[in-house]
């Protein structure tokens, strides 16, 4: 058990240094990376989607990466905003790395470009635990997942600087307890903004693409509690006794 535990801290320290490294570079270029995690379903593929598509309309130079186990369906899908866009298979790994993100970077990204957004793989337990070199993490979730679901994902949740709810238009058929969601993210992140979206209507567009906007150009955004820790910090047991100790 201990060996497993000393090969994961390992890895993630190397990441962490590559994820440092990388955030600097692009510091230097004049690039913000906007990480976005969640679970599949929660319609983050669409969000995205028409964020691109009003970045372009106000002239701002801006690209994408979507990473999946397979097929290039939202990479297609993205494209329709105009954006330049690339799909980055993962070859079964549940996460996207940072050497990964570099080599795109290196390779694809436009040389104008000044925000990247990156669509993580859908699932809100490893990626949560890998520093891309971002700027900005959002974390999205459907109203049709529960309310409960910062809790059971502490670590996603309380490293976010950002909490996109989406589709907030089933919020009544399904149910959904929003002052009970709002109350269990301030749990896990206390402090974190909570922004509303209903994509096919266009709501709350504009409001993510100016949080991100203003990260890109200067503002500092939400510390939350999980932010990049130093090398062998333990991420999900840190949130995990955070959760509990607020609930308490």
């Amino acid at each position: 058990m201990c060996d497993s535990v000393d090969v994961t801290q390992a890895v993630l320290a190397k990441n962490d240094g590559l994820a440092q490294t990388l955030r600097a570079d692009l510091a230097r270029r004049g690039v913000s990376v906007v990480n976005l995690l969640s679970s599949p379903g929660s319609g983050k593929t669409e969000l995205l989607g028409r964020v691109l598509a009003r970045a372009l309309e106000r002239r701002v130079p801006v690209a994408a990466l979507t990473a999946d186990l397979a097929t290039d369906n939202d990479a297609d899908r993205l494209a329709r905003s105009g954006a330049p866009v690339k799909q980055l298979l993962t070859d079964g790994l549940c996460h996207l790395e940072a050497r990964q993100l570099r080599g795109h970077v290196e390779n694809w990204m436009p040389e104008d470009t000044t925000l990247l957004f990156v669509e993580n793989v859908g699932n809100l337990v490893c990626p949560a635990s890998y520093d891309l070199g971002e700027s900005l993490r959002l974390v999205l979730m459907a109203v049709t997942e529960g309310e409960d679901k910062p809790l059971k994902y502490p670590t996603a949740f309380g490293s976010a600087h950002l909490v996109v709810l989406t589709k907030t238009d089933l919020a009544e058929p399904a149910g959904f307890d929003e002052a009970a969601f709002s109350a269990n993210v301030q749990r896990v992140n206390p402090g974190v903004e909570v922004v509303r979206t209903c994509a096919r209507a266009g709501a709350g567009v504009d409001a993510v693409l100016e949080r991100v906007l203003a990260v890109r150009d200067g503002s500092l955004p939400h510390l939350p509690p999980l932010a990049p820790h130093p090398h062998g910090h333990d991420h999900t047991a840190d949130a995990t006794a955070l959760a509990a100790d607020r609930v308490s």
